[in-house]
């Protein structure tokens, strides 16, 4: 599937450090390429029923800020992200509103392209639909049903059957909690907020995941090898992961409310399926809240990219007022931070149109240290907000804006200036 056009990236002389990241994992700061010149990133993409809201904005931004800092530090990066085209919350939608599935989701795909394109994301290398890897995702449940971490659950209201992974037959390749760290009971409770079925008669262990949905009438269905049905959302990550960048990659990433069960039971997947594991780390962004509570589709009350673009925004301005909270953060996003990042990035564009030629003069601080407290930062477990003091602290010092320096802000923070 088509992503989105590649922004420019500046080359900036000399390379940066090697960023350290958080692993939710081992809640220990890691170099998740274990020192390899290659890195590879699957951050978990949209369900395509809505617009895209800051909160989603956040998580792409901070990714994209790994991707990046990769880059100059000379690392390869390989970047894979997904889209599920086809799950409830997207049905349910389509539903509501009296309209086509596949219409609202190409419709929605179409519009966080072009939200991702105005932020200067850096698009992944595959752009991966759910919809076109059905049979690929069959076949690895015929294989987990095969070697005996699936089975099969009676299904009342379909001819077929449903497909549930086994956790605990799983421990032999993998031990359920190992990536979220969280105790049974709360495992139980976020199963059922987060898609999960844990009350679900037949099943052997109450957070057995579904792998394998058989078909239901008035539901989209693919016939495949196992039978007419779609897939379960875990398996999809695991599958499109493992195969677009083989295993273990260097980072699954999303935000904090994919943590469980989400990245768990991929990472469980992946184990059973492979053998190894899923990631080297795993990486989650915060929740943003507004008015007092997370923004969220369910719950309506959106603060979205193309809201504010529609508006007026300067999308470098929304990015940068992205970037001056700690991607891992829970924050909230409050009206006054776009005015607050528009006079700053008044402030960053005047210093740079005004200096970026000029002769540094004698007794500034040197725009080399600048460069070098800049990238060190953002290696620096991605710390976007202290970067943006950097960048503030030398325009107050009267540091010039030299083309390096410039050119770093864009290649490292995404921004523009001048």
């Amino acid at each position: 599937m088509r992503a989105w056009s590649t922004p420019s990236v500046p080359e900036v002389p000399g390379t940066g450090p090697r960023p350290v990241v958080h692993d939710t994992a081992t809640g220990k700061p890691v170099d998740p390429t274990q020192g390899a010149d290659r890195a590879a990133l699957y951050v978990c993409g949209i369900t395509p029923y809505d617009a895209t809201h800051l909160g989603h904005a956040a998580t792409y931004l901070a990714f994209d800020t790994l991707g990046r800092v990769w880059r100059d530090a000379g690392l390869q990066v390989q970047y894979a992200q997904n889209t599920t085209d086809v799950d409830d919350p997207l049905l349910e939608r389509a539903t509501r509103d009296g309209v086509d599935w596949q219409e609202l989701a190409a419709s929605q795909i179409d519009l966080f392209r072009r939200d991702m394109e105005a932020l200067r994301v850096l698009p992944p290398d595959d752009y991966v639909a759910v919809t076109d890897e059905v049979d690929r995702v069959a076949e690895a449940v015929a294989y987990l049903e095969e070697t005996g971490y699936a089975y099969t659950v009676p299904t009342p209201d379909s001819d077929g059957e449903d497909l549930y992974f086994d956790v605990l037959r799983a421990n032999d390749v993998w031990t359920l909690g190992d990536e979220s760290r969280l105790d049974r009971d709360t495992m139980l409770a976020l199963s059922a907020e987060r898609g999960g079925d844990p009350d679900r008669p037949g099943k052997r262990d109450p957070l057995d995941p579904l792998l394998w949905r058989a078909e239901r009438q008035g539901e989209p269905s693919w016939d495949t090898e196992i039978g007419p049905g779609r897939p379960g959302w875990h398996i999809e990550c695991s599958v499109i992961a493992g195969d677009r960048l083989g295993l273990p990659i260097s980072v699954q990433g999303g935000g904090s409310d994919l943590v469980f069960p989400h990245h768990e039971m991929s990472a469980g997947h992946a184990a059973a399926l492979a053998q190894q594991p899923l990631a080297n780390a795993y990486v989650h962004t915060g929740m943003v809240a507004y008015q007092g509570t997370k923004i969220s589709k369910s719950l309506g009350n959106l603060v979205t990219v193309r809201g504010l673009l529609d508006d007026g925004a300067d999308p470098r301005a929304i990015r940068l007022a992205l970037l001056s909270h700690r991607y891992s953060d829970d924050w909230e996003w409050f009206d006054g931070d776009l005015e607050d990042a528009e006079r700053r990035l008044a402030s960053w564009d005047a210093w740079a149109a005004a200096r970026s030629d000029a002769e540094q003069p004698e007794g500034e601080q040197p725009a080399a240290d600048v460069v070098a407290r800049l990238r060190a930062r953002v290696a620096d477990d991605l710390d976007t907000p202290g970067a943006v003091a950097v960048v503030d602290t030398a325009i107050a010092a009267g540091t010039t804006a030299t083309p390096e320096l410039v050119d770093l802000v864009d290649a490292l923070l995404g921004i523009r200036i001048g």
